[in-house]
């Protein structure tokens, strides 16, 4: 696999985690170790710097280590996630996720209201990862528009369904020359190795993590399945076939 950049920076760590639904700030914590993550997403909302009668989700967070990346969750159009990114940028956090999903029951991203924003940010030259539909036209939009990467989804948010967009994912690797990163509806660890596998840069998941029994062995579970389909992937897989072959011939023993 290519090394992997997003926004200057290098990351070696392909599992990206978010910092929602967690029990605790400890738990999360922990997680965050156990999942050797190099970048870590939270809406604006979880953030209070300097503000003592709030706790600030990130305040443990090494930022010469970990990346932070806000997100514009809770905006219904570019206007608001805009807004929500300009506060972000004047609290020090220069990447943004770009979410608008004005639909509450699916929490589909909105394709022409995203598309506006990445372009807004782009300009204050912010970076800027979109939360898009697996769409191949809109990715490409996006990149045109500055996005750093894009972040196509492999199922609703918090859905656990798995990548149900492989085959848009893979046309969207296959055309994107910004990173791709598999967002949205990853509930096992099974499911971010498919992601890796079709060729996607990384995987960010949440859910999965924070709302499983044990989210710190889940997290581990999380990394190691990514990097494993890194490693496989590297060692050069047998292509796939449509008959059979045998794994021992018969031809050897004449």
């Amino acid at each position: 696999m290519k090394e992997l950049v997003i926004g200057g920076r290098k990351f070696t760590n392909r599992f990206f985690l978010g910092t929602g639904k967690f029990a605790s700030r400890e738990i999360m914590e922990k997680a965050l170790a156990a999942s050797e993550t190099q970048l870590v997403t939270t809406a604006l909302t979880r953030v209070h710097e300097n503000d003592a009668a709030h706790d600030d989700i990130l305040a443990g967070i090494d930022r010469s280590k970990v990346e932070i990346m806000l997100n514009t969750s809770g905006a219904r159009n570019a206007e608001e996630a805009v807004r929500i990114a300009k506060i972000g940028r004047a609290a020090g956090y220069n990447w943004v996720k770009i979410e608008v999903h004005p639909d509450a029951r699916y929490l589909l991203p909105d394709p022409i209201e995203t598309l506006r924003a990445v372009e807004e940010c782009a300009k204050l030259g912010m970076v800027v990862l979109p939360y898009i539909n697996a769409d191949p036209v809109l990715a490409r939009h996006c990149e045109e528009a500055g996005a750093a990467a894009v972040m196509p989804l492999g199922s609703p948010i918090g859905s656990n369904r798995g990548v149900r967009t492989r085959d848009m994912i893979e046309i969207i690797v296959e055309q994107c020359h910004v990173p791709v990163v598999v967002d949205a509806g990853i509930g096992l660890p099974s499911h971010a190795a498919e992601a890796i596998e079709l060729g996607a840069d990384a995987v960010l998941a949440n859910t999965a993590v924070a709302a499983a029994d044990d989210p710190v062995a889940m997290a581990k579970a999380f990394n190691l399945a990514v990097q494993a389909a890194e490693l496989a992937l590297r060692a050069g897989p047998p292509s796939e076939r449509s008959t059979a072959a045998a794994s021992s011939p018969m031809d050897i023993f004449k």
